[in-house]
């Protein structure tokens, strides 16, 4: 066993669960406080199997992006949270660090879904596909007039068909 490893069972052996949990984030924010980007990748590449062990990453993600996007968590009083962004966001406001949403979805979702899509059992991915497009038509086409929807109805249409 190493100096480390020895260091860090004498101080984790003596700490409980909850203290645990408490020094991690002031730990975290000194930790990484001069940490490249290329570093912190690495790091998530390494420690990412075993912290996402046993965990359910259809209800984490969803709240991990919210917390990094400045949405609040859904069910806090001041209007944060899924809901108090999309109204903010219809109603033609800007949530607070949120600018850079609509710009990073257009970017990332294109490239996630590749890469995620092999590990869904197929007979998932039709309801999945079929769930995304309504959304995407329905939302995409929001505020157009008839035209401009029968104009990206077209174009979405010959896309999926050629």
């Amino acid at each position: 066993m190493s100096e480390m490893d020895a260091l860090m069972e004498a101080m984790m052996g003596s700490m409980s669960k909850e203290d645990r949990l408490k020094i991690m984030e002031t730990m975290m924010e000194k930790f990484f406080a001069d940490v490249t980007v290329e570093e912190k990748q690495k790091m998530m590449e390494q420690m990412m199997p075993r912290m996402m062990e046993g965990v359910n990453m259809m209800e984490m993600m969803p709240r991990m992006m919210m917390g990094m996007m400045g949405g609040g968590q859904s069910g806090d009083e001041s209007g944060g949270g899924m809901t108090g962004m999309m109204s903010k966001m219809m109603a033609g406001g800007q949530e607070k660090g949120m600018p850079m949403m609509p710009h990073m979805m257009t970017h990332m979702m294109p490239h996630c879904l590749p890469m995620m899509l092999p590990h869904v059992p197929p007979e998932e991915r039709v309801d999945f596909v079929l769930n995304m497009i309504t959304t995407l038509m329905e939302h995409g086409s929001a505020g157009m007039s008839e035209d401009e929807k029968n104009e990206f109805v077209a174009k979405v249409l010959e896309r999926v068909t050629s």
